[in-house]
């Protein structure tokens, strides 16, 4: 872990503090024509601040981790990301500038806002936690708080930021979580003989024809019987029996293909006998991250130890 941060902080490339959303594990240098990425960059704070709460032992290298953790975080110009708007870019290239798209309907967006918040060197006013639009989806009897996007969004910021007995002036966002996986659950049982309460689930993962951000409700994409583990995995706190049955149901009736060194694969379609070969890190890391919580907290109570997400959430207004 002191690897690791010392390399994000001395060696990957950064403007302002925002990284790559894609770079050279070995150079830190950005692949693929990508963007400084906003919300990949708060991904990756939240990691870190983790390892911060974590590692609070005398020993040296633990004080050297909580410092590398402090500055990788201190150093990041959030206002800048703003580019004079109301709502944060998605993202920064050095070639053209600030990318068009924005942060402006509720998704995984909370944590970007919640750092920025709460950051002691360069926040952005409270206020900004009001600009974001937070649309509803009805669907089969469930009203959550929804842009037209998969499953994944609602569950990344809740990875590390536990909103369970807490609300703003809208919602309290573990329960419209709750609801946004129920909903998705009936969505997939309502496509006809594909899915069953032992298989279902669909987020933005790969697929037989490549990666797509496939779901719903509504639906998005070509949804033809593919099943993406993260799906129901990333849900764990939010359906626990529901998730945890589909998940053990899939292991064992479809361990030999689906299931590897790292645990599940990405998505597969056992009809069409098509497992992927891919692993992704993301998919893996919502899994892991929500299957902890579950078990034991670890991970909330870890992160929300670090005083500036609590300072956060008491400045953009939740309450119990």
């Amino acid at each position: 872990m002191l690897n690791t941060l010392q390399f994000h902080l001395e060696q990957m490339v950064h403007e302002r503090g925002f990284l790559f959303h894609f770079a050279d594990i070995v150079t830190g240098k950005r692949i693929w024509d990508c963007e400084m990425s906003s919300i990949d960059t708060a991904i990756f704070l939240c990691g870190a601040l983790t390892c911060k709460a974590y590692f609070a032992g005398d020993t040296g290298p633990e004080r050297q981790i909580r410092e590398l953790a402090t500055k990788l975080y201190e150093r990041v110009d959030w206002p800048w990301m703003l580019n004079g708007g109301s709502t944060f870019s998605m993202g920064y290239k050095p070639e053209s500038g600030f990318l068009k798209a924005r942060w402006s309907t509720y998704c995984e967006l909370m944590m970007l806002y919640l750092l920025a918040i709460g950051s002691t060197t360069h926040p952005i006013e409270p206020t900004y936690w009001q600009n974001f639009a937070r649309p509803y989806i009805n669907y089969a009897g469930f009203r959550y708080l929804s842009d037209l996007a998969p499953l994944f969004t609602h569950q990344y910021s809740h990875a590390w930021f536990d909103f369970r007995n807490q609300r703003d002036r809208y919602v309290n966002y573990f329960q419209n979580s709750v609801a946004a996986t129920r909903a998705h659950k009936a969505f997939c049982l309502a496509q006809a003989n594909q899915y069953s309460d032992d298989y279902w689930g669909v987020t933005a993962s790969d697929s037989i024809a490549g990666y797509t951000a496939w779901g719903g409700p509504p639906m998005l994409g070509r949804i033809d019987g593919s099943v993406v583990p993260s799906a129901a995995a990333g849900s764990l706190p939010f359906l626990p029996q529901e998730c945890l049955r589909t998940l053990m149901a899939m292991r064992e009736r479809y361990e030999q293909n689906a299931w590897g060194r790292y645990g599940f694969v990405d998505a597969f379609h056992p009809t069409s006998d098509w497992y992927d070969t891919d692993i992704i890190g993301i998919d893996q890391g919502i899994s892991l991250l929500m299957a902890e919580n579950l078990r034991t907290e670890f991970v909330w109570k870890t992160f929300m130890s670090n005083p500036e997400p609590q300072a956060a959430m008491k400045l953009a207004g939740f309450h119990t």
